[in-house]
């Protein structure tokens, strides 16, 4: 879909820069798009998808924090994950594309 193609967005901003600003902040930027933007899908489903994505990232370090060293391990390793998750979600969001991740992306699909 083109960016063109998007509609306009409820905040007066175009769809690409709005979807680019769900992921900036995680999971709260993710939830200020999802309850001010009432009309567009593009913005709606990458608003979603980051609330569930971040979530998801956030309550896994909690569980890793308490598993004692092979969680302590992991935590880096989660972190790097979600840094090159984060940076993919935005540029692709800016470019337009509805990146869709595997289950996030389903359930962002539902309820955008």
């Amino acid at each position: 879909m083109d960016i063109k193609d998007q509609g306009k967005t409820s905040t007066g901003m175009q769809a690409n820069v709005a979807g680019l600003l769900c992921y900036l902040v995680g999971v709260v930027t993710g939830i200020i798009f999802y309850l001010i933007e009432k009309d567009n899908k593009f913005v709606r489903f990458h608003a979603m998808q980051s609330i569930v994505v971040f979530g998801a990232l956030i309550v896994a370090n909690i569980v890793l924090m308490f598993i004692p060293v092979i969680g302590w391990v992991l935590m880096p390793i989660v972190g790097i994950l979600g840094l090159i998750l984060w940076i993919l979600l935005m540029i692709k969001a800016y470019q337009g594309e509805y990146f869709k991740l595997p289950i996030a992306g389903d359930i962002a699909e539902k309820n955008s």
